[in-house]
């Protein structure tokens, strides 16, 4: 069994913000799947599941703000006995170019608090796919981050968040060192 999570937060006023594309890219992947996400109180996320190429996997986003994900991603692997080598994180990634994409086996929170929350609940060794939404402008990251993508910069976002749906068929399939090399 895998787990797949997108990194964004939860609430109206976020929804087209560039710190939410990991919800976004796994919004695109229910939706592709006929899967409708349900409200797991306990596991601090919207849930659902399905399979993959004939792999099981559950597909959540947090319920927590960013900055807690790691108690969501935590409590979903205590409760569905998911080893952190079979997890997956999307999200944002300040560093890469609006429309880029990468891959990595793991690594730093990169100063992304998502992913800081994820390593101090689980630890640091757990696949990630990092969704571009640079350059930053001469602004604090904290308040790009939380700004909604231009409307020019959405036509971008969708085919980025089309091809991460099939980048992470891909991975699913072929493991990490391919889809590096061919998504990277």
């Amino acid at each position: 069994m895998k787990l797949l999570i997108g990194l964004g937060n939860i609430g109206d006023k976020y929804v087209f913000t560039r710190h939410n594309i990991g919800f976004m890219a796994v919004d695109k992947i229910a939706l592709d799947s006929n899967q409708t996400f349900s409200v797991e109180k306990r596991l601090k996320s919207l849930l659902t599941k399905f399979k993959i190429n004939g792999e099981d996997v559950i597909l959540i986003k947090p319920t927590t703000f960013m900055n807690l994900s790691g108690e969501a991603v935590r409590a979903v692997m205590d409760y569905y006995k998911i080893k952190l080598e079979d997890i997956l994180v999307i999200y944002d990634d300040l560093s890469l170019p609006l429309g880029k994409m990468r891959f990595r086996p793991n690594g730093s929170d990169g100063g992304h608090n998502g992913i800081k929350s994820i390593i101090q609940h689980c630890g640091k060794d757990f696949a990630r796919l990092k969704l571009g939404i640079g350059p930053q402008p001469p602004i604090p990251a904290e308040h790009f981050v939380l700004q909604n993508f231009t409307q020019e910069q959405l036509t971008t976002v969708k085919e980025v968040v089309t091809t991460s749906k099939d980048a992470v068929e891909f991975y699913f399939e072929n493991g990490i060192q391919k889809a590096q090399n061919k998504f990277n």
